[in-house]
This record gives C-alpha cells, structure tokens and sequence, in this order.
C-alpha cells in the first residue's frame, strides 16, 4: 500500500541580523544599566563592575592593564578612522607664532626693557620655524590627499612647533593628530586637532611609541629637552635596528650644528661614520617634502592607482 503524500513544509530564512546577533550583553550595556538604590552602592563598596570602576582601575597594581590600554586605545582608534602612515612633527611648545612674536616685541619696546626686547627679538627670529611647521603640515596634507591612503600629520598635541604642525593640516581640510601628555604644567591640547584623533597619556614610553608606529618620516624643529628625547629616541631605535629606519629630517641646520656635534662623536668613536647619515638637514617646508616626496616616489607609482602603504609598526 502506498503511504500518503506529505507536503513538505517551506524553508523558513531567518534575517541576516538574527544569525550575527550578539549572543551575550555588551560590556557598555551591562555598564549602562540603571542601578537600584542599594546599600552596596556607597563609598568602599566593591560592588561595581571591574572594568567600570576607575578607582580599582586606578591601583597601583594595576599598572600593566592601564599600559596594555594606552598601547590600544590610540591604536585601534586610528585603524577605525583608517589612518595608515603618518608624519611627525615634532618642536619646541615655546616657539610662538609670528603674529604673537612681533606683539611680544612692540610691547617690550614701549617697556624699554633691554633684556625683554631682546628675549622678544629672539622670539620672533625663532617664529620663522612656526611658519615652516604649519607650512610643511599644509603641503602634506594637501598633497598626500590623492594617495591611497593619505598621510597624516602628527605632533604632541601641545603649543608651539606642535600646534604650527595641527593648525597646517587644519586649515588644509585635513585630519590631523595629537598625543598629548599629562604634565604638572601643561596647557590644554591646542585647537587645531582633530577632535576623534586627539589622545592623552599617562606614559611617556607609549607616546612615543605611537609616534613612530605609523611613521614614514620624522620631521625635527629647533626644540629643549621634551624634543630632544623623542629625536634620539627615535635615533636609538633605528641605529640599533629596533624599529625600521625611516628618513629624520633636522629644520634649521645652524641650530643643530651648534646643539650636536655629530663629527666630535664619529672622530670620538662614540658613533659609526655611516649614523651621521640617518638625519637630513633641511631649511624650508618645500624641501622637506620635496626630500619624502623623492623618498618615497610619491609623485609616481604611490598615486591613486598604487599602493600608499608605507608605515610598519615598530
């Protein structure tokens, strides 16, 4: 006897968004959800989420988490805004603006104040550099804008040569980063970075770590100690093959001359002959970039239709 016919029922396609959907509650929801009046809600309670409870973060035991979370949170947040190979700036914070400059200087001639006038003559000597830095951050921005994937400008996020860097690529219509520092004096970071890319450490060795991670050059302005310690950091790692080499260039060969005797130290044996040459002496912005441009053939094969990866992280 033949068994009857039963009718097949139809395939039931379940909506992408249900397949991928998350399994478990968020983090941020779990942090976000409304807390009942409780007795375990006061001071010393340890009640609270881990992750959400700045206090038991801020121990100092805690110490490794708060390194690993500088490392990343700078990180991933440039890989979401795509940003792949960077310039850094780096400079003197009291290097001032021309415009602030030559104020400086008309007020302490109507002080009369010998030693004022010629700290302010200084002042706006020295501001020719701001003008390369914002210069220079301008053509890079400007120009890299047809690659694959653009440059970006980097400074510590503070006044200065730093600011001149932000406010260049500012005023360009271009993105541009900052690393800032907690400092017992520091000012605020300046107004010329891009908000979503404008970052704050607690750490000097990750800060500097994020300067070189995506670098294809660095681009050194007269400066103090602050700069000087990024500049043979960065000459450290490359002579000691820690991180990839990549073109140094030094503004102002007159300044640096007189601040580093690299002759006295191969002639000393202190350095080989050859580190002499892991940094560039440059004098205008249109230099600078002309010598990355050559660099990386950037008016050839790297335009829209190549490939515009240049940085390895270190």
């Amino acid at each position: 006897m033949s068994k009857p016919n039963k009718q097949s029922k139809p395939h039931r396609r379940l909506p992408q968004s249900r397949l991928t959907e998350r399994n478990f509650p968020s983090a941020q929801e779990d942090a976000a959800q409304p807390k009942p009046a409780s007795r375990y809600d006061g001071p010393g309670s340890s009640y609270k989420l881990a992750f959400a409870d700045s206090d038991f973060l801020l121990r100092d035991e805690l110490r490794p988490v708060r390194v690993q979370l500088e490392l990343l949170k700078p990180d991933l947040v440039q890989q979401a805004h795509g940003i792949e190979s960077t310039i850094v700036i780096f400079g003197s914070a009291r290097i001032l603006a021309p415009e602030q400059a030559r104020a400086r200087l008309q007020a302490a001639e109507a002080q009369g104040d010998e030693q004022a006038l010629r700290r302010a003559q200084q002042q706006v000597e020295m501001s020719r550099y701001y003008e390369q830095a914002r210069r220079f951050a301008e053509m890079v921005t400007t120009a890299s804008a047809r690659l694959a994937s653009p440059i970006h400008v980097v400074t510590g996020g503070g006044p200065g040569v730093m600011e001149a860097g932000n406010r260049g690529a500012f005023e360009s219509g271009g993105k541009s980063i900052g690393l800032n520092i907690v400092l017992p004096h520091e000012q605020e970071p300046n107004p010329y970075i891009t908000p979503e890319l404008c970052f704050q450490f607690h750490y000097f060795a990750l800060r500097k770590m994020h300067f070189l991670m995506r670098s294809i050059a660095l681009v050194c302005f007269p400066g103090g100690f602050g700069t000087l310690d990024e500049l043979f950091e960065a000459l450290t790692l490359i002579q000691t093959g820690k991180c990839r080499r990549r073109p140094i260039y030094l503004f102002g060969r007159d300044f640096w001359d007189k601040l580093i005797n690299l002759e006295h130290l191969v002639e000393t044996g202190m350095i080989s002959p050859n580190d002499v040459h892991l940094v560039h002496f440059v004098e205008t912005a249109e230099e600078a970039w002309a010598a990355i441009v050559a660099e990386y053939d950037l008016d050839g094969s790297q335009c829209d239709e190549g490939g515009g990866e240049f940085a390895v992280d270190v």
